[in-house]
């Protein structure tokens, strides 16, 4: 089976706009390269406090560090769990969007995805039986939080992969604006976090790429204090012995990878966790259903692209978005 790894990002901060006096940080953390820019009185110092913070954040919601909150829980026989603060309030988010979005997204499904490879490359098409098997251990709600201490039934694993960066990229933002910072965006491996304006005052121009060329970009949205997260079928797949290809997003429904007619959809909103879980759950939606959570959910503004090139647009943000050309543009068309 060939599989194929995309780079989670694109180059958003060629397109920020930055001024001379803004300081600016790389580093690797949450399994993704991260580079933060922020403008401001000690801006270098708050941002070697989101490096820090950052590798905080790794090493508690860690899959494969046996220290790590999660892999406490995962190993727990049903036992209760005292994790830290965070842990206890990304799950109790989590919990939130698998309500909202009908199930979509749901962080119960380690054992699956586990189980097509997606944890270790050893990529493979499981039966239709261990899938049935699997999926008996996986419902979000039986997950218990009380405080900071956390449950789940003997069997049940979690992985926060499909919320974990935004949450990040949301408690980065508060840290920074704690430091007095009003003006930065986070790049944590696609999914952007600003903060504010530019420094001279116009929007963080944050580029989408094109699920078909992840390189490219698709278009580029205009946003002050926003986040803007995208799911995909191109950023994790492998094509199995049948010549089909199996993406790294798993239908809690089904157990299978997302097959929903979608390329990739964006979320944008003010929270970055919603949005990033939100955008998994879109993405496994498919176009119609997505367009009617996102017509009843006003909070919120999506970017649907299909997987013959429609390019599908909510109303909110359809005239802050601009295209690379005008064969592009001619794809977009308004959500109805």
């Amino acid at each position: 089976m060939k599989k194929h790894l995309i780079p989670l990002f694109v180059p958003i901060l060629l397109l920020c706009g930055c001024s001379e006096s803004t300081q600016k940080k790389s580093f690797f953390a949450m399994d993704t390269y991260i580079t933060v820019s922020a403008s401001g009185k000690n801006a270098a110092d708050s941002l070697d406090k989101v490096c820090t913070q950052l590798t905080e954040l790794e090493g508690i919601f860690s899959v494969t560090d046996e220290s790590s909150d999660i892999s406490r829980i995962n190993l727990s026989e049903g036992k209760s769990v005292e994790v830290s603060p965070e842990t206890a309030e990304l799950i109790g988010i989590s919990k939130d969007i698998y309500r909202i979005s009908g199930g979509k997204t749901d962080i119960t499904v380690y054992p699956l995805v586990r189980e097509w490879g997606f944890t270790t490359g050893e990529y493979k098409i499981p039966d239709k039986q261990t899938i049935s098997k699997l999926l008996k251990f996986t419902d979000c709600p039986e997950i218990t939080v009380d405080g900071n201490t956390v449950s789940v039934p003997d069997g049940f694993m979690l992985d926060l992969g499909s919320v974990a960066k935004g949450y990040a990229g949301k408690k980065a933002a508060e840290l920074l604006k704690s430091e007095g910072i009003e003006s930065a965006i986070l790049d944590l491996g696609g999914n952007i976090q600003t903060i504010g304006s530019k420094p001279d005052g116009s929007p963080w121009k944050v580029a989408v790429a094109d699920p078909n060329s992840p390189a490219e970009t698709l278009c580029i949205v205009s946003v002050r204090d926003k986040a803007v997260v995208t799911s995909g079928n191109y950023q994790r797949y492998f094509i199995g012995d049948d010549g089909k290809n199996y993406c790294h997003i798993i239908n809690p429904e089904t157990g299978f990878p997302a097959d929903s007619g979608l390329a990739s959809a964006t979320v944008i909103g003010d929270d970055g966790a919603y949005c990033d879980g939100l955008s998994t759950a879109l993405f496994v939606m498919g176009e119609e259903k997505a367009a009617e959570f996102i017509r009843q959910n006003k909070d919120y503004e999506a970017i649907l692209v299909t997987e013959d090139g429609r390019i599908i647009i909510s109303g909110g943000i359809f005239p802050e978005t601009d295209f690379p050309d005008e064969e592009t543009r001619s794809r977009a068309e308004v959500m109805k």
